[in-house]
C-alpha cells in the first residue's frame, strides 16, 4: 500500500521542530517513508490522509512495561507504599492468580493506552513465570499485539531463586530452573524473534533483577546464552536505595560493578530505573554503551527518587523512556511520561536551556529504538521505517498554544488522529479498528473483581 499525507502543519522529532516547513507532504511506500517534500503530488491509487492542522511525530518507543499490571491499578493496600512494601502487597500475592482472561484484558488495555498516546513499540518485561505455571501464557502478548498491529518486544522475565536473605522474597511461587528458563527462551526465539530492520516481534533475556533473582554464576551463564542467540538483555537495577544497600552487603560492590563483573553490561543491555547511581557507575554504563529506561512516573509514584538522566545523557549513556507497570503508574501514556521527564529533569538540574523538548523526544523515539536494536526508526526522514503519529490538537489542553509543534509533549496531551506502524495505519480518525471498548471495559472490571 502507498499513502500520501498532505499539508502537514508541523513535523517534530529529535533533530528539531523546524526540520520541515509548514504544508509539507509525506509519502509512505510499503514499510518506509519514501519521500518528504513541498512539491510532491499524490499518485493514482494512493490513499490520501489530510495532515492539515496536525503535528507529525515519530512513533514513541516504550522500553519498559509490565502489561499484565494494567488490571492492578490503584490498589488501596499499596497506594502509599514504596517499592518493596508495594511488591509485597500488590504483585507477590497476585502473580499466581493471574489467569488467561486477566492477562488478555491487561495486555489489550495497556497496548491500547500506549497506542492512543502515539506509541508504536512496546518492550514488555513479562515475569509471570514460575514452576507449575504455563509458560505459553506469555505468548498471549504476541497474539494481542498482532491483533492491534503494534510492535512487541517480549523481555522474558523470571526468577531463578528465592533469596532467603532478601527482606521480601516471593513466597507464593517456586522459581523456575535455569534449564527450563533457557529452553523456553529458545522456544520463544524460534517462534517469534525477528531480525529484520522492521521486526514486529523480538525476544529479550530479562531475569527480574540480577542481584536478587539468580545466583552470580547463573548470571554469567545467562549472558553467554543470550549472546549465543544474539538476543539483547534487560532487567531492573538501582531503582531504590535498597538495591545499593543489598548489593554492598551481599556482594561487597555497587550494583553496576556487580553486573559488570558478570558480563551484564554492553550495547546489547539496558536497565530500567537506574535512579541511584554514583559517578563511578555512570562511567561504567557510558564506557560500555549500556542503556537506561527512564520511568519517571513510577519512580515518583513509589517515591524512589529522580534519576540523574541529564548527567547520564551528557556522559553518552543511551537514554530511553518507559512507562513501567500501571500498578505503579496508573497509566500507560507516553506523552505524559515525556512531559514529566522534561519537567522533572529541569527541576532536578535547574537547567532549562539544555533539557529541550527535542532532546526529550529523542529519548522517547530514536534512542529507544536503537536500544531495542532498531537502527532505522525514530526520525521523520526518507528511508526511515514508517512508524509515526499525526496528532490532532483538538483537546482543551492544546488551545492557546502559539507553537503547535511543541503542543503534544509540552501539554502532555493531544488526540492521536492517525498512528502508523510499519507502514500501516493502526489508528484511523482516532479509533483503533477492531477494538471492542465495551468488551474491554467489562473484561477489565471482571479482572479487577477477581484480583482484588
Amino acid at each position: 500500500m502507498s499513502y500520501f499525507i498532505n499539508n502537514i502543519h508541523s513535523v517534530t522529532d529529535a533533530s528539531g521542530a523546524h526540520s520541515y516547513p509548514q504544508g509539507i507532504h509525506l509519502r509512505v511506500s510499503g514499510h518506509i517513508i519514501s519521500e518528504i517534500g513541498s512539491d510532491l503530488q499524490p499518485r493514482e491509487n494512493e490513499t490520501i490522509i489530510d495532515g492539515s492542522d496536525k503535528v507529525l511525530m515519530p512513533g514513541f518507543v516504550n522500553t519498559h512495561h509490565h502489561l499484565f499490571q494494567s488490571v492492578l491499578k490503584g490498589l488501596d493496600v499499596s497506594i502509599n507504599h514504596r517499592l518493596f512494601d508495594w511488591l509485597n502487597h500488590v504483585t507477590f500475592p497476585r502473580v499466581s492468580r493471574v489467569n488467561e482472561q486477566h492477562l488478555r484484558a491487561g495486555v489489550r488495555l495497556g497496548l491500547a493506552e500506549l497506542m492512543l498516546s502515539g506509541t508504536t513499540v512496546c518492550a514488555d518485561h513479562h515475569y509471570i513465570y514460575y514452576q507449575d505455571s504455563n509458560p505459553e501464557l506469555g505468548d498471549i502478548l504476541f497474539e494481542e499485539a498482532g491483533q492491534l498491529g503494534i510492535r512487541l518486544v517480549l523481555c522474558r522475565g523470571g526468577q531463578l531463586r528465592t533469596d532467603r536473605d532478601m527482606e521480601y522474597p516471593n513466597k507464593n511461587t517456586v522459581p523456575e530452573t535455569m534449564d527450563f528458563y533457557m529452553r523456553d527462551i529458545e522456544r520463544l526465539t524460534g517462534l517469534y524473534h525477528q531480525t529484520t530492520y522492521d521486526a514486529m516481534s523480538k525476544i529479550v533475556v530479562a531475569p527480574n533483577t540480577p542481584t536478587f533473582s539468580l545466583d552470580p554464576g547463573m548470571l554469567r551463564e545467562l549472558a553467554g546464552f543470550a549472546r549465543s542467540l544474539q538476543l539483547r538483555m534487560h532487567s531492573h537495577l538501582s531503582e531504590t536505595e535498597n538495591y545499593v544497600e543489598y548489593c554492598l552487603a551481599t556482594h561487597q560492590c555497587l550494583p553496576l560493578e556487580f553486573v559488570a563483573k558478570y558480563d551484564w553490561v554492553g550495547n546489547d543491555v539496558w536497565y530500567a530505573h537506574m535512579v541511584h547511581l554514583t559517578d563511578q557507575e555512570i562511567k561504567i554504563v557510558a564506557d560500555t554503551g549500556t542503556g537506561v529506561s527512564h520511568c519517571p512516573s513510577s519512580n515518583g509514584r513509589l517515591a524512589s527518587g529522580i534519576a540523574r538522566i541529564k548527567d547520564m545523557d551528557d556522559a553518552g549513556v543511551p537514554i530511553s523512556i518507559g512507562v513501567d507497570g500501571a500498578a505503579s503508574n496508573e497509566a500507560a501514556h507516553m506523552l505524559s511520561e515525556l512531559r514529566l521527564s522534561w519537567l522533572m529533569q529541569r527541576a532536578a538540574t535547574r537547567n532549562a536551556k539544555d533539557i529541550t523538548l527535542e532532546r526529550v523526544i529523542g529519548w522517547g523515539t530514536v534512542n529507544g529504538a536503537r536500544i531495542l536494536g532498531y537502527q532505522n526508526m525514530g526520525l521523520i526522514q526518507p528511508g526511515g521505517v514508517a512508524d509515526f503519529t499525526l496528532f490532532s490538537l483538538d483537546k482543551l489542553a492544546n488551545y492557546g498554544m502559539h507553537e503547535p509543534k511543541y503542543s503534544p509533549v509540552a501539554c502532555g496531551d493531544a488526540s492521536v488522529d492517525t498512528l502508523f506502524c510499519n507502514g500501516k495505519p493502526i489508528i484511523q480518525q482516532g479509533s483503533i479498528p477492531g477494538l471492542d471498548r465495551d468488551k474491554l471495559k467489562a473484561d477489565c472490571a471482571q479482572a479487577v473483581r477477581e484480583l482484588a
